[in-house]
């Protein structure tokens, strides 16, 4: 990796900020900068990476808090190591999920005696606001909001290039074929909602929600098919926020109709002064994402908010049986390409010196050759001997290692793909792995297994389910300090909410139902050695039980979306059940029969005799 940045200049300027009348009405005691937009987006336009700006460290979670005489990072252990390795001597790292670890606002609290606590309101979400307002009021300081965001005040005052402009990339229509259904229709169901909880009003802030309801993609956010956009629902309008340069005639044209209702379209600057006005007309309640800034929120009086996770949210992790169908067609494309990217490093890595780096481009290549891809969906996590155990590790050119024979090689990537996204993970070995090494694995796997069988009653949270990936590393000593799996959009974010697998109880998880798609994907790692992980993508599906009849609510379970080959020999078969092997076996020829079909007509043969190789039953 290359040297950590050099912040000081950044840390005098913003400190300086910190006591400006031209921004604050008083000096503040502390400034946080979290790692969001005004859309509370995990992944960010390089305009919006104000935290990694001010502390070098290049992870996606994390959140600085910044006082005149110290600098202190939050992030979880996905990124504990990364973060000791990119942050400068100003930066003190706090191991957010370990026990001894004070929150962000248990340290403000008894660090500062009185004063005013700065954050910029779009970038702090309202349900945020509340509990860090509610305890800073509970020892003497105050949270205050500072519309100017700091940051962009100070950006490129260290001779660094200046902030760059927000993009305003095109916008396209996503034709039915990939959507199942017109936007006309997911609006009527979004009214339908409204009606029931009493609201006059929908304002969707989260900018997956704004393109999957109107079946609008872009690419304002890398790897993200999205763009910079709110949307608001009404029983009379439907109104979309956009940049003018961004509403093409394609665009336009798809959200009118001749015999129903269009959308209209506003410039997306104007969207408070159109809640200003809804405010202002009419008595109702307004419907906001419980995500959504506190910025937004604000412009709404208490009695009249209604902030919970918004139908379209819940609407679209439950995908119809087009984009389920998309889902299975664009992961056998995937696999198809990984199959080609594993058969070729196999005969190449003796050959020529393959990295991290160009074996991801590689990878990258086999998957561009693939029907509508458009782009990769995360950068890929290449990773080598001791790099794999940096969970979110990004390879560079100066620094990738080689892959090698000797080592255990960690492939986490995905791509985007009209019809679906993909995030698979793959960990092999191309040499002979230690005994050690195999049964790290092996067990990662009985976990991932666990899940991937586990029945389950409808809407049971994911939560209920994370040990069952665990207990067989628990049962020697080893864990993994990551969630277990999250939601995937359909050509959409490659995380995305509510459902997900953790050992973190979410209280907003509405319990898995049929349609959604998960990650499975557990793991293990241990610093300067090796990092394991298996991951595949999996649908909730209705479970087939013995006393089916005698149910309530009944009973779900998980089908394979992934169909890329696991290592066999990294697996110790001793530690295996009959029933882990049979599941295994099943899989496999799931692959083969998904994939070998596409090699096949491909007129890959190298790869499908790899697929075959691959996929042989175990006894």
């Amino acid at each position: 990796m290359s040297p950590p940045k050099d912040t000081s200049v950044i840390l005098t300027c913003l400190r300086a900020a910190m006591k400006d009348r031209r921004y604050v009405s008083e000096p503040l005691a502390a400034y946080i900068v979290p790692s969001c937009d005004a859309h509370n987006s995990e992944y960010l336009a390089q305009c919006d990476e104000r935290r990694q700006y001010v502390s070098g460290f290049t992870g996606s979670a994390g959140t600085a808090i910044i006082t005149p005489n110290k600098a202190l990072l939050w992030t979880d252990g996905r990124y504990h190591l990364q973060a000791t390795k990119e942050m400068d001597d100003n930066w003190t790292l706090m191991k957010d999920g370990l026990p001894d670890t004070p929150s962000q606002a248990d340290w403000l609290c008894s660090s500062l005696s009185s004063g005013s606590v700065g954050v910029d309101p779009m970038m702090m979400t309202s349900s945020a606001w509340a509990l860090m307002a509610d305890r800073l009021d509970s020892s003497g300081c105050q949270l205050v909001a500072v519309e100017t965001n700091l940051v962009d005040t100070v950006w490129g005052q260290d001779n660094t290039s200046p902030q760059p402009d927000r993009p305003e990339n095109p916008v396209f229509p996503l034709d039915i074929r990939f959507s199942g259904q017109t936007w006309q229709a997911k609006v009527e169901s979004v009214r339908a909602e409204l009606r029931e909880k009493g609201c006059e009003a929908l304002v969707l802030s989260a900018l997956d929600d704004v393109a999957w309801l109107l079946n609008l993609r872009g690419s304002d956010i890398a790897y993200n098919p999205v763009f910079f956009s709110y949307a608001a629902v009404t029983e009379e309008e439907v109104v979309l926020f956009l940049s003018p340069g961004q509403a093409s005639s394609q665009v336009t044209g798809a959200l009118k109709s001749m015999e129903e209702e269009s959308v209209e379209v506003r410039d997306y600057s104007t969207v408070k002064d159109y809640i200003r006005s809804l405010v202002s007309r009419s008595q109702g309640k307004v419907w906001l994402s419980d995500t959504a800034s506190q910025g937004l929120v604000a412009l709404v009086p208490h009695k009249r908010r209604h902030l919970k996770l918004t139908p379209v949210c819940l609407m679209k992790s439950m995908k119809n049986q087009v984009e389920l169908a998309g889902f299975d067609a664009s992961h056998d494309r995937d696999a198809s390409a990984l199959c080609q990217y594993f058969c070729w490093l196999e005969k190449h890595v003796d050959k020529e010196e393959v990295t991290e780096v160009t074996g991801a481009d590689r990878l990258e290549k086999f998957r561009a050759e693939q029907e509508h891809f458009m782009g990769l969906s995360f950068p890929s996590i290449s990773s080598v001997g001791p790099n794999g155990a940096i969970i979110h590790y990004r390879p560079e050119t100066e620094t990738a290692r080689r892959i090698t024979r000797s080592e255990l090689y960690l492939l986490d990537s995905g791509a985007q793909y009209r019809d679906g996204t993909t995030d698979v993970t793959r960990t092999v070995h191309l040499g002979t792995p230690s005994h050690y090494e195999r049964e790290c694995f092996t067990r990662v796997l009985k976990g991932a297994i666990g899940i991937a069988s586990a029945i389950f009653p409808v809407k049971t949270k994911g939560h209920s389910l994370d040990s069952l990936a665990r207990v067989h590393l628990w049962q020697v000593g080893l864990d993994y300090l990551h969630g277990t799996g999250h939601g995937v959009g359909s050509f959409l974010n490659v995380h995305e909410g509510p459902c997900g697998i953790s050992y973190r109880l979410n209280l907003k998880d509405p319990g898995l139902q049929e349609g959604m798609i998960l990650s499975d994907e557990p793991g293990y790692y241990e610093d300067g050695n090796f990092g394991i992980r298996i991951e595949n993508l999996v649908r909730v599906v209705p479970a087939s039980t013995k006393f089916q009849e005698k149910s309530r609510t009944g009973f779900l379970t998980f089908a394979p979306v992934t169909v890329v080959p696991i290592q066999t020999k990294l697996i110790l078969a001793e530690l295996m059940t009959q029933q882990e092997l049979d599941w295994l076996n099943t899989y496999h020829q799931t692959c083969r029969d998904r994939v070998g079909p596409l090699l096949k007509a491909a007129g890959r043969v190298e790869a499908l005799e790899w697929l075959y190789r691959e996929t042989q039953p175990m006894g």
